[in-house]
């Protein structure tokens, strides 16, 4: 590693921990030149695959995509920013450990779908019923009931 001080290139790792719940290694290293000492953070990089649309085109995974269409069905609903992006960051790993170059948008769609569920039931079937493309008050109905038919729902008690 170079140093960012003086470019030397050669430093020595001083302490190497674990952050962000063990997907990174954060090191600390000292120039052996100018004995200054820096942090760096190295992580795996793992390609997202590419997203086969309904229409059978492809497209780069898009993350700005993801989280706003999460945000838009949680707007004005009592979620912490900390679970949102933990559920996104879940959505992520989870499209990464396929270790798929490709994955159909429905499978990121039912991700997302499990992902509102778990943190709020409106939101889900705020975005089930554009995902879904629901039609009228019945299919909006059913979804519901489904939905609290499902053991451990708030909405059947």
């Amino acid at each position: 590693m170079r140093c960012p001080f003086c470019n030397f290139d050669d430093t020595k790792v001083i302490d190497s921990r674990l952050v962000a719940d063990g997907g990174q290694v954060r090191r600390r290293r000292e120039c052996l030149s100018c004995s200054e000492r820096f942090t760096t953070y190295e992580s795996a990089e793992l390609l997202m695959p590419k997203i086969i649309k309904t229409d059978g085109s492809r497209e780069p995974f898009d993350e700005i995509k993801l989280r706003s269409g999460v945000l838009k069905a949680l707007e004005k609903r009592p979620v912490s920013v900390e679970n949102i992006e933990a559920e996104i960051s879940g959505i992520k790993r989870r499209l990464q450990a396929t270790g798929e170059r490709e994955i159909d948008s429905r499978d990121v769609g039912e991700q997302v779908m499990e992902a509102l569920k778990a943190l709020d039931h409106v939101a889900y079937v705020r975005f089930a019923s554009v995902y879904r493309s629901f039609q009228d008050l019945e299919e909006f109905r059913a979804e519901i009931d489904r939905l609290s038919a499902e053991p451990g729902s708030e909405l059947g008690e």
